[in-house]
Parts: C-alpha cells; sequence; structure tokens
C-alpha cells in the first residue's frame, strides 16, 4: 500500500483516534496528579507569630505543614520579649501552600553597646540630633554660667559625669549640662589701699 493510500485509509484514522485517546487519558491523570502533588487550591492561612519563640512558632507551624528559618536578629526593642519573633515573611494572614517556609527575625537579648559621641561645645539644637542618631536618648537639661547660650559644657549619666567615647547601653538617656549665655566676672576688690610709712630720721643734737 503506498503512502498516499495509507494516509487516507480508515487504518490510519483508527490508529490517530486510538493515539489520541492515549494521549488524553494520559494528560488527564498526569494534571490530576500535579493536583494532588501541588496542593492545587488549598491555601493556608500564615498566624501571627509576633512575640512567639521559635519553639512556640514551630509547633504552631508543624499543625498547619509550615516551616520556619530564622534570618536574622534586630536591635533588643523593650515591647517584645527576649529572642522573641519580631517580624515575619509571609506576613500574618498571607495564603500560601503547605510546606512554606515562613523566614523570621528575633528580638536581641539586650540592648547593645554604643558608644557616646562628643557633644561639648555643640549646641543643644546640635547635639539632640546626634545622640538619636547612636541610639541614645535626651535626659535631665541644666544650666550653668556660661557666655555660650545652650551650648553643652558636661554630659552626665546616672548621677556621674561622662566623657566622649565612653560604652553605654543603646537607648541611654544622656543628661546635658548646657550655658545659660551669661558672662559672670569675679572681680576682687581692694578696700583699702596700705599706706606707706616713710621713715623719719630724727637728729638728736649734742651738746
Amino acid at each position: 500500500m503506498s503512502l498516499r493510500k495509507y494516509l487516507t485509509s480508515k487504518v490510519f484514522f483508527a490508529q490517530m483516534g486510538a493515539a489520541l485517546l492515549v494521549v488524553g487519558v494520559l494528560a488527564f491523570f498526569f494534571f490530576h496528579w500535579i493536583t494532588f502533588v501541588t496542593n492545587h487550591g488549598q491555601e493556608i492561612t500564615v498566624p501571627n507569630l509576633s512575640k512567639l519563640t521559635p519553639e512556640e512558632a514551630e509547633a504552631k507551624l508543624d499543625e498547619l505543614d509550615l516551616d520556619y528559618e530564622i534570618i536574622d536578629t534586630v536591635d533588643y526593642i523593650a515591647d517584645f520579649p527576649k529572642l522573641s519573633i519580631v517580624q515575619q515573611e509571609p506576613t500574618a494572614g498571607s495564603k500560601v501552600k503547605g510546606g512554606r517556609t515562613i523566614y523570621i527575625k528575633l528580638n536581641a537579648s539586650t540592648y547593645t553597646m554604643v558608644a557616646v559621641p562628643d557633644l561639648i561645645e555643640k549646641t543643644y539644637r546640635q547635639a539632640v540630633p546626634t545622640l538619636k542618631a547612636v541610639g541614645l536618648q535626651e535626659g535631665e537639661i541644666t544650666y550653668k554660667p556660661y557666655i555660650g547660650k545652650d551650648m553643652v559644657l558636661e554630659m552626665w549619666m546616672d548621677g556621674k559625669k561622662i566623657k566622649a567615647g565612653t560604652k553605654v547601653l543603646k537607648s541611654s538617656k544622656i543628661d546635658l549640662v548646657l550655658g545659660d549665655g551669661k558672662l559672670v566676672y569675679q572681680e576682687t576688690e581692694n578696700d583699702s589701699i596700705p599706706e606707706i610709712e616713710t621713715p623719719v630720721d630724727t637728729l638728736t643734737n649734742g651738746l
């Protein structure tokens, strides 16, 4: 049988129909298998892990067929327990598939240490932003006589005078002593001028 006759014969069309049927059946089962494996259409709501310990979070995520990974530790935040979760990705309420990894960040166990910046002879307006830039807070403000108004003269913490470069816990309060803009002269007055006695020679005329 020639190729032309074969391509127009009933045998060819029967074989093509059988082949298409087999492909269709295989495709049907393949897509159903993929749907089953990937949990298509089954979404899990990510729980809120804020302020939980990693152990507490693990127990909660295991029940939902989710996993977690610690990726970082952030600076200590007083509103959160030590070593508790402060951030998560995906966020709480997000929809994910089973087996998804939740990436978390933990709160540090305490404040980090920072160096007190040099504020001496800086103005108050310069000093406050400089303190905040390194994570420190403005404490009590007092004044003392000095010609430079609002100029920082001294730095104190917990009742002790401190120098620039001193290591303190982040978020500590630094008390500042500022100049009041008044110049005080200390004058020494002489109430009287001591008299200088001029010696007088006494001539004794002897006879």
